[in-house]
């Protein structure tokens, strides 16, 4: 893992990269970028307000049609549309859970919410993907307990043969959520 930089790590695994940044979102240019959204995706607060606003109207319209068509997203589900203005081509939107105090399945609705964007960035045959810290805003997952999730599914969906994804980048907004996933990823043994 270098260290050269404190707002920046990075693990080569797999021949794939996994990164943390602390930054924002909206402002990478990875394939794809993963809203944590609401199950209407009609924007909102943080992550997800942020990624509508900066992205312009094509999300939004492409949004509408989704809910249009198949109702609101289940907490896990992942859909993909344009990026609009964005740097990114595509973006990801999951809506992971809201925490109430880990006895109502929430360890693998998030989990659940990697993995399908993760899939769905594979489907698409993309080769990175840019993730907030889903849930540990708004919904108040704490990221002591996230960030051991987002890491260990992303490292596994690493490990199969059939992903196209070669970078991985976790966009952290704050120090306190970027030192929590620094030291889940300097726990991670080194696999070459």
């Amino acid at each position: 893992m270098k260290r050269d930089d404190a707002r920046e790590k990075h693990l080569e695994f797999n021949g794939a990269v996994l990164s943390l940044v602390m930054g924002d979102i909206i402002a990478q240019s990875a394939d794809v970028i993963v809203n944590a959204a609401n199950p209407g995706l009609m924007g909102g607060g943080g992550v997800d307000g942020a990624i509508h606003q900066a992205g312009g109207p094509a999300i939004l319209d492409e949004c509408k049609r989704i809910i249009a068509k198949h109702g609101p997203l289940q907490t896990g589900e992942a859909v993909i549309t344009t990026a609009g203005d964005l740097k990114a081509k595509f973006v990801i939107h999951t809506v992971g859970p809201i925490w109430l105090g880990g006895r109502d399945g929430e360890s693998d609705l998030l989990a659940s919410a990697y993995r399908n964007s993760l899939s769905l960035a594979t489907d698409r045959k993309l080769e990175s993907i840019a993730f907030p810290s889903i849930s540990t805003g708004a919904y108040r997952y704490p990221a002591t307990k996230a960030a051991p999730i987002a890491v260990s599914e992303v490292v596994k969906f690493l490990r199969l043969e059939t992903t196209t994804i070669r970078r991985v980048v976790f966009v952290l907004f704050n120090q306190e959520i970027f030192d929590v996933y620094t030291k889940v990823l300097e726990a991670i043994p080194f696999q070459g």
